[in-house]
């Protein structure tokens, strides 16, 4: 008998079965502690293709979960919660819950030309060569054609 499976699935997969409630955060898990910088530092390793490490869930049903509800069918993260955490904010544009129990979100933003990802700031979101926030780009209504359309036209 098998005592666990390794697979490998996209960023997108693991989202989707985030977003469908498949795989919870269960009560034991601490806070989001990365920093800004780091979020924006794992998605451009993410775009390079650079190595980032496993994803590890249990599936159980004896978990307390951090929304206080017992994991039923879920798979339970047991390492990786700082970089999905991470790839929902910056990707699916989600809140995180800091390590002082504050909501707050983390925008990454994009040079198209350069290839090069920064923490939006003011300074970016004024200046029509970048994209402010790279969730707009994984939103379920955006469309390719429109955005470069519209990119080019700015630039």
């Amino acid at each position: 008998m098998e005592l666990f499976n390794v697979n490998q699935h996209s960023v997108q997969f693991l989202l989707s079965q985030i977003e469908a409630k498949l795989i919870a955060i269960p009560e034991i898990q601490r806070p989001f502690v990365w920093s800004s910088s780091k979020v924006r530092d794992f998605v451009d390793s993410l775009y390079r293709g650079y190595p980032v490490g496993y994803i590890i869930t249990w599936k159980t049903p004896t978990v307390r979960l951090k929304d206080g509800s017992t994991a039923t069918d879920k798979l339970i993260l047991i390492d990786g919660q700082q970089r999905v955490t991470a790839l929902m904010t910056a990707l699916q544009g989600n809140s995180i819950i800091d390590k002082n129990y504050a909501s707050r979100r983390i925008k990454i933003a994009f040079h198209p030309l350069d290839q090069k990802f920064e923490v939006s700031n003011p300074a970016i979101r004024k200046n029509s060569e970048w994209i402010p926030d790279i969730s707009a780009l994984f939103a379920s209504d955006f469309s390719p054609y429109d955005f470069v359309q519209c990119y080019c036209e700015e630039n």
